[in-house]
């Protein structure tokens, strides 16, 4: 099973994937690729950075389960290779949340939108997380329409306001998924 866990910047998708799958041995998180730059304090694992010309090679050779561009930045998954024991967990924009639905059936995927309790609290996450106070805007502007657009795919909604709470949400929905998957 594939578990989509996508929302804008921000909205904490980083902070909770690593706690599910830090307790769950059975969730293999794929590590995105990206052209933009590290940002401070960013762990070195969060991404694997490239240039863009090696980014660009990799969509030729259709490296890439979804890819997308977003803010002058290409973000992508390559296709995953957890092996049949685990459940594969995707930390993705909406864009790459589009791909995977058109690629993925049902049956064999978990869509989780992560949200923000308001603009205010995702303004305060970007910033202390290092994003430029003009990306940080950017971001802002452009989370309603991502929040819209991911609603519209039917996507289980969560809003982020207790990170417990959160984690607590997801592990449930995910050994729901399993359950009815035999």
């Amino acid at each position: 099973m594939i578990v989509v866990v996508c929302g804008p910047g921000g909205v904490g998708k980083g902070t909770v994937v690593a706690r599910l799958v830090a307790a769950d041995p059975r969730l293999w998180l794929s590590r995105s690729w990206t052209t933009r730059s590290q940002r401070p304090g960013e762990p070195d694992d969060a991404y694997t950075y490239v240039d863009r010309p090696t980014f660009e090679a990799r969509i030729a050779e259709g490296g890439f389960l979804e890819h997308a561009e977003f803010l002058g930045n290409l973000y992508g998954t390559p296709w995953p290779d957890a092996g049949d024991e685990r459940d594969i967990v995707l930390e993705i924009d909406v864009q790459g949340a589009e791909q995977v639905i058109e690629r993925v059936p049902p049956a064999d995927r978990l869509f989780i939108l992560l949200e923000p309790p308001s603009p205010e609290v995702q303004a305060e996450r970007l910033r202390g997380r290092g994003d430029p106070p003009e990306q940080a805007e950017e971001r802002i502007r452009v989370a309603q329409g991502e929040i819209d657009r991911a609603r519209q795919l039917d996507a289980i909604r969560i809003v982020n306001d207790d990170l417990d709470r959160t984690v607590d949400e997801v592990e449930r929905l995910i050994a729901e998924a399993r359950a009815a998957r035999g």
